[in-house]
């Protein structure tokens, strides 16, 4: 039986709701709502204009509606009279396919319908920076090899902490938090639980981790590479994949050598299969490409995948084996949309179990040690694309993503990605002047 949200307003006194959906760039989108209307909210969704925000549409389209899903429902703990909840949309009485919440629904139906629940965790890195974004906010914060500071840290205690209790209200299982390897660097870690939980949390979290910052007059991002000479911003995700009642883990095999079945590294074929492809949804801005195959950072690793391998517990890989029975997935960064991060892991693992693909032999090497082309070729390592246009390039022409997610997801997603690289590559930079200006 659905979750009365109208009960639960007044069971708990909260005077407004934001209805909230994600667009295909990641950007959180509500309205907020007086507690006196969401009961015909929840029936009828709350109305909006599809083009107004970055989906496929256009001024001439309906209105779209965005209907709550109450089990998503997190009442803000920094703000209690506040309560968030995920949006599903839809137009003209049906669901908007081109949506990424709905991209993500629609593997999980697939996954079910062959008894499978993917299971998942983020690590969502961010830096806590100042208000105009140009420098970290910590002066004090200059270590050469600053993870793990414990003076940098407890000097952003009240932030941390303020995140941390409201993870442990929630009931989200919040277990570590640290400073990260870069300066003014910073991760927080809780428990991993269903896929479309994972990502309604990971929308949630980027949004109350910068709310919290902004009340201590701090700035929070998450982009890819905001500075040059730093570790990059990564969302590791860590997935494995249950029975349809999500209690046995079909990945765990104790007979084998890593703890892995048959079926797990089928996923994992069909994950680095479309590695390249892939790049599009979980490294999609043009910021993006400067962590990947990034050079060596201060801290003298960059702990970003440059190609395209996987390994036993060696953080060098795209994909680390740091336990039996599940994978961590090194390649996507703070830019990733929760939802199509979760979708394309779903869409292309499920295509690695269907086609029995072989992940090959896992390489027990320090990749960082192998970055040259030749060096490269001699293993027959695929590298992974370096820029914004290759990745969306790889992405419009995969069949297996179009097959898993649809023609009319991915066509809408490269469209508008396209656009986005478009207007980057029309704006002159300062290098181009020092460079050749004197041509």
């Amino acid at each position: 039986m659905a979750v009365d949200l109208a009960k639960v307003a007044k069971d708990r006194k909260i005077k407004y709701f934001l209805v909230s959906f994600v667009d295909l760039f990641g950007g959180l989108r509500a309205k907020l709502v007086p507690a006196r209307a969401i009961g015909d909210m929840q029936k009828e969704g709350a109305g909006f204009a599809g083009f107004a925000a970055w989906l496929d549409m256009t001024p001439a389209d309906p209105d779209m509606f965005g209907v709550p899903d109450p089990d998503s429902l997190i009442q803000l703990p920094w703000k209690k009279d506040v309560a968030w909840v995920a949006a599903d949309l839809w137009m003209n009485r049906k669901e908007v396919e081109a949506s990424p919440r709905i991209i993500l629904k629609r593997q999980i139906e697939k996954a079910a319908k062959n008894g499978y629940r993917l299971k998942t965790g983020v690590e969502c890195e961010y830096f806590l920076v100042m208000p105009d974004g140009t420098a970290i906010s910590d002066p004090f914060d200059t270590q050469e090899k600053p993870c793990y500071d414990q003076q940098a840290l407890m000097r952003r205690y009240d932030v941390i902490s303020e995140i941390c209790d409201a993870m442990n209200e929630l009931g989200w299982g919040p277990y570590q938090n640290d400073h990260e390897d870069a300066n003014g660097q910073f991760e927080m870690n809780w428990d991993y639980s269903d896929c479309l939980t994972t990502a309604d949390r990971h929308a949630f979290f980027k949004f109350m981790v910068k709310s919290v910052a902004e009340k201590h007059g701090l700035r929070a991002t998450f982009m890819p590479k905001p500075f040059t000479g730093l570790t990059g911003n990564g969302c590791h995700c860590h997935a494995s994949l249950w029975d349809k009642a999500g209690r046995k883990n079909l990945f765990l095999d104790n007979k084998d050598e890593m703890g892995l079945s048959k079926l797990a590294y089928n996923f994992l074929g069909g994950v680095l299969n479309s590695a390249g492809p892939l790049c599009a949804f979980f490294n999609p801005t043009v910021n993006s490409y400067k962590r990947i195959n990034a050079p060596t950072t201060l801290s003298g690793a960059s702990w970003s995948p440059n190609s395209v391998t996987y390994g036993g517990n060696n953080r060098t890989h795209m994909v680390r084996i740091p336990d039996a029975g599940r994978f961590e997935f090194r390649l996507m960064d703070g830019s990733a949309n929760p939802y199509l991060l979760q979708a394309g892991l779903l869409a292309t693992g499920l295509d690695g179990i269907q086609n029995k693909r072989d992940p090959g032999k896992r390489l027990d090497v320090n990749m960082y040690e192998y970055r040259r082309a030749s060096e490269l070729r001699r293993l027959r390592i695929r590298k992974l694309p370096l820029n914004l246009l290759d990745a969306l390039r790889l992405l419009d022409k995969s069949k297996i993503i179009r097959a898993g997610i649809g023609d009319e997801s991915v066509d809408s997603y490269v469209k508008l990605r396209m656009n986005d690289w478009l207007s980057y590559a029309s704006h002159l930079t300062d290098w181009e002047r020092e460079h050749t200006l004197d041509c």
